[in-house]
């Protein structure tokens, strides 16, 4: 099955075209969150680079959210607008869930996490073990504090924390927490992973449907305009 992914929930943008597991392109640049001028030549330099047309892919997958408002809307739009009338498998996966898949050799606990500002990020846990990731929570918006106080208990066995994601540098800042060592590369979003993701959930319920549709973006705080709009409202 020949894949498209692609990740714009924070800064970095990253596009990936693969058949099955094997990656056969893939690219990332950041640029701030410009991802409404990034992607579209992204997307066609990683399909001139795999040697294809959009209409050979046979799944569209995309980390939905959570991240940057802007990032998932512009993202989960672009490939409504590649997938409308093609009839293919689309997907959606968790951000949070596809930067895991980045540390699932690393046996411990994963823990992705997303700036969200305010001193919160968006974060779930995951335990890896043999390759297999487990999760542990759902996805939510916690804050720095509380995730310190949960992570602690969790690990007075012992276990190593792998941290990873955009609020990589303010968890470990705001946190007396001592985490293990990760590559810098397995830190960020990579559209690999979201195929991977993406693959593994349609493989798990090929019954579903995967239409074009059903694809939204997933949002664990009401966006900064909405609360700024109820703000007004409450106030008049």
């Amino acid at each position: 099955m020949k894949i498209l992914a692609l990740d714009s929930t924070a800064k970095t943008a990253t596009v990936s075209i693969c058949e099955n597991e094997r990656l056969i392109s893939i690219y990332s640049v950041t640029a701030g969150l410009n991802h409404s001028e990034t992607l579209l030549p992204m997307i066609e330099n990683a399909l001139k680079t795999a040697q294809m047309t959009v209409d050979e892919i046979d799944m569209f997958a995309i980390s939905d959210g959570p991240g940057s408002f802007t990032g998932v809307r512009i993202g989960v739009s672009l490939l409504k607008g590649l997938a409308f009338g093609k009839q293919k498998i689309c997907v959606g996966v968790s951000t949070i869930e596809s930067l895991a898949y980045n540390l699932k050799d690393f046996d411990g606990i994963v823990c992705p996490v997303m700036d969200a500002r305010r001193d919160q990020v968006y974060n779930a846990l995951f335990m890896a073990e043999g390759g297999k990731l487990t999760r542990l929570c759902p996805d939510r918006a916690i804050a720095l504090n509380e995730l310190e106080i949960e992570l602690k208990e969790l690990t007075k066995d012992g276990k190593k924390v792998y941290l990873c994601g955009d609020g990589y540098d303010v968890t470990v800042k705001n946190t007396g927490l001592v985490f293990a060592d990760t590559p810098t590369l397995l830190r960020e979003q990579n559209a690999y992973s979201v195929a991977q993701t993406a693959l593994k959930k349609y493989e798990s319920d090929i019954s579903a449907d995967y239409s074009d549709r059903n694809l939204t973006p997933t949002y664990l705080r009401v966006p900064q305009a909405e609360r700024e709009r109820l703000e007004r409202m409450n106030n008049n």
